[in-house]
């Protein structure tokens, strides 16, 4: 059975600490623990297979794919607004 998880092994952070994913916060210290944890995804051969994982999985915390969960609450966004404005010009 396959899982929404199984690109992990392949993972650039499997062998990292996995708190350094989880800052509390986005300003300060944590700021620079998130730059530190997106250049750990940098280097990942699985980076879109985690986003994809996070964004289907709905995981609000952390770093995951090289995204912070502002930044992948954007792209939640754009996306919803994008099938909206399509469903809008199907409608016309």
């Amino acid at each position: 059975m396959s899982s929404a998880f199984d690109w992990r092994a392949k993972a650039a952070c499997r062998d990292k600490d996995p708190e350094l994913f989880f800052p509390v916060g986005n300003t300060g210290a944590a700021y620079q623990q998130i730059e530190e944890a997106k250049a750990v995804c940098r280097t990942c051969k699985v980076i879109d297979a985690c986003l994809k994982c996070a964004l289907d999985t709905n995981q609000d915390y952390g770093v995951w794919g090289g995204l912070s969960e502002d930044e992948r609450r954007a792209l939640k966004r754009r996306a919803m607004r994008a099938r909206r404005s399509q469903s809008m010009q199907m409608q016309i």
